[in-house]
């Protein structure tokens, strides 16, 4: 029983006066007084607790502001972006009004605006890491997102590590390696050449984890990369943080597709709706790891790093081990399959092709005969015989 109820229950049932009920119950005769006069009037509501809030605050946030800040913040979850305290923060005062990220915080909190999500792991568990300049280092993924009648696209995107600023973003059936090629070299028409890049390891972006008959060559887009310089940087295997500025952007950008209304039905629509995303990350969405800059502000802040040259562990040396079939080998360069002709006596014979670059030597694996050393002629992909090898 509260102690309220046991003065109340002395005073009105056991007869003592509210001066004895006040030492008995050692609390102060004011005390007694005003409950005894609240029993009257309220009954056995005078039991319950009262709130310890004063009548007036004069220094409380006004009802302009917390209107203001709720509005911002369903605008902003409305049209699928961010919307934390900073970014709130950010927006209202580019429209005039100063309200500190943590009373942002408050409001949402006690409106009921937030909801808690436990991490799956603590932030110091994480090593962060941050170009130092525009155009140090470019990271590429691609995911998928399903049209209005069930098809499947990729998109693909080059953001820039520094400045998290989207280079790039385009829609494609599906992700190949000519389309990263593409994609790459409108890129650099663009914005430049970048010193390195980063990128999982998917086929379209490297083969050095292919089958063996294919590791140790490059395709179209690491052949790229080796003319201009490029530093080509990988993954880990199941290690998706790496690479975790574009896998956040790829969430960030699925979720404001999600409330865009109608899911588009063409890769034309869903075109235009990522142009006017990439539009609205770069130039009106801050960024916290930014300083509460844009993407586009940022990317422009500083000069541009350019490609520091060839690397010198990217020397194309490779070994292939084939056999003869309708007298040519193949060999995949650049991403495209040439033939080379040994000659029909040969069908079935194993073979080695010792390869430095466009320079190719065939030897006999059993013998150890070169039966052809040759320059690949990269706009023929039949590379003839142009005399016969003597007699060994």
């Amino acid at each position: 029983m509260s102690k309220a109820k046991l003065i109340i229950t002395a005073v009105t049932v056991q007869g003592l006066s509210q001066a004895q009920a006040a030492r008995q119950y050692e609390v102060s005769p004011g005390w007694v007084s005003r409950l005894v006069a609240r029993y009257r009037v309220e009954g056995p509501a005078a039991f319950e607790p009262r709130s310890r809030r004063p009548h007036t605050s004069p220094r409380a946030t006004s009802t302009t502001v917390v209107e203001a800040v709720l509005a911002e913040r369903d605008r902003l979850t409305a049209s699928g972006h961010d919307a934390g305290p900073e970014t709130i923060s950010w927006h209202l005062n580019r429209a005039g009004l100063v309200v500190s990220r943590a009373t942002i915080a408050r409001i949402l909190t006690r409106h009921g605006r937030v909801l808690a999500q436990p991490k799956k792991k603590p932030r110091s568990a994480y090593t962060r890491f941050e170009a130092d300049l525009p155009n140090q280092c470019w990271q590429s993924d691609f995911t998928h997102v399903t049209l209005a009648d069930g098809t499947d696209v990729e998109v693909i995107t080059w953001l820039d590590d520094h400045s998290r600023f989207a280079l790039h973003v385009s829609a494609h059936h599906a992700v190949t390696g000519r389309i990263v090629l593409d994609t790459f070299r409108d890129t650099n028409a663009t914005h430049g050449v970048p010193a390195s890049t980063l990128t999982d390891n998917g086929m379209v972006y490297t083969v050095r984890l292919a089958s063996q008959r294919v590791r140790g060559g490059r395709n179209a887009f690491e052949h790229e990369l080796a003319t201009l310089g490029v530093r080509q940087k990988n993954s880990r295997p199941n290690h998706p943080t790496t690479c975790g500025k574009a896998e956040r952007f790829q969430q960030t950008m699925k979720t404001w597709l999600a409330r865009q209304g109608p899911t588009p039905t063409t890769l034309q629509q869903l075109q235009a709706l990522l142009d006017r995303f990439r539009h609205e990350y770069n130039h009106d969405r801050p960024h916290r790891s930014l300083h509460r800059r844009t993407p586009a502000a940022t990317y422009a802040a500083r000069p541009k790093a350019t490609p520091i040259g060839e690397p010198p562990d990217r020397t194309h040396t490779r070994v292939r081990t084939d056999k003869v079939n309708n007298g040519k080998v193949t060999l995949r360069h650049g991403g495209t399959l040439y033939a080379i002709g040994l000659g029909r006596h040969l069908n079935a014979q194993p073979v080695l092709l010792l390869v430095h670059g466009i320079h190719i030597t065939v030897i006999h694996a059993t013998t150890g005969e070169v039966l052809r050393e040759l320059t690949l002629d990269t706009t023929r992909r039949y590379q003839p015989q142009t005399a016969r090898n003597p007699e060994p």
